[in-house]
């Protein structure tokens, strides 16, 4: 992998990962599309550090204060019921599903998962599911009204984001609408959410590069991308939240079935592979 390479896939690795359109998806359809030799789901893992990152500082304020309420909660044997004791407890619970997935399922994962003719298929199937949560989900719920059963029910939705092209923060956020939470309750607890799973990720594929297997990226090239997608992730934050506090998931949809559409021709024709 050139440095070219992971600026390109630094960059598209934080507009993607909190806009729900799938970074895994992106990371290998947009290589394909250049011509460039697939990076891998370990590279994939580990750039998310910086996206990562980038939710650590943008949401470092109400983190804390969960991370100290969910301890306290703790010592206290889980009398301590405020707010930021519970989404504790419900971000816990939530990240529960993905790791029990993540790890039974690995192999699949980092192989036959990564298939285009699926990707561009999920893309476009998945839209749908998302239109249909953005059209007939109530969205009167505040974050403050999230509940243990919406804590499970969004993490088994995150689970569903191992398939390349389904999108973490478009599974969660599309739960928490069917759930009844408004697009922005649903995009903040997503991202609350997302933390630990990408940082269990990462720190598992991370045993990749530390025991020196090969993965077709160099220390520099894993700082590089991992850099830029910190920059480019927080700025993809700030902006969906301000875009679902006042419109629809529509132009994600759209943008979804015709990039679906496009990889699934492309993979048809030989175009890609």
């Amino acid at each position: 992998m050139s440095t070219l390479e992971a600026i390109v896939l630094g960059i598209v690795q934080g507009l993607t990962e909190y806009l729900p359109i799938s970074s895994t998806g992106h990371l290998r359809v947009v290589p394909a599309l250049v011509g460039w030799e697939d990076p891998g789901a370990a590279f994939t893992a580990v750039v998310q550090i910086g996206t990562t990152l980038a939710v650590l500082v943008y949401f470092r304020q109400d983190l804390w204060r969960i991370a100290v309420a969910w301890l306290d909660s703790v010592r206290q044997r889980g009398r301590r019921r405020d707010l930021d004791a519970r989404l504790g407890w419900y971000i816990v619970l939530g990240t529960i599903p993905i790791g029990i997935f993540g790890l039974a399922f690995k192999d699949q994962i980092e192989t036959g998962a990564r298939d285009l003719y699926l990707i561009g298929t999920v893309l476009i199937v998945f839209a749908l599911i998302m239109l249909a949560a953005d059209r007939l989900g109530k969205k009167e719920r505040d974050l403050g009204s999230v509940t243990a059963r919406d804590g499970l029910v969004v993490g088994l939705a995150q689970a569903m984001a191992l398939v390349p092209g389904v999108s973490r923060s478009g599974a969660t956020i599309t739960a928490g609408m069917f759930l009844g939470l408004d697009r922005e309750a649903a995009a903040r607890y997503s991202f609350l959410l997302s933390t630990p799973a990408i940082v269990l990720s990462a720190a598992f594929e991370m045993r990749k590069f530390i025991g020196g297997e090969e993965t077709g990226a160099g220390a520099l090239q894993i700082v590089v991308a991992t850099a830029f997608a910190f920059i480019v992730g927080y700025a993809s934050i700030a902006f969906l939240l301000r875009w679902v506090a006042s419109h629809s998931l529509g132009v994600f949809v759209a943008y979804r079935v015709v990039l679906g559409v496009l990889v699934l021709a492309l993979a048809g024709s030989g175009a890609i592979s």
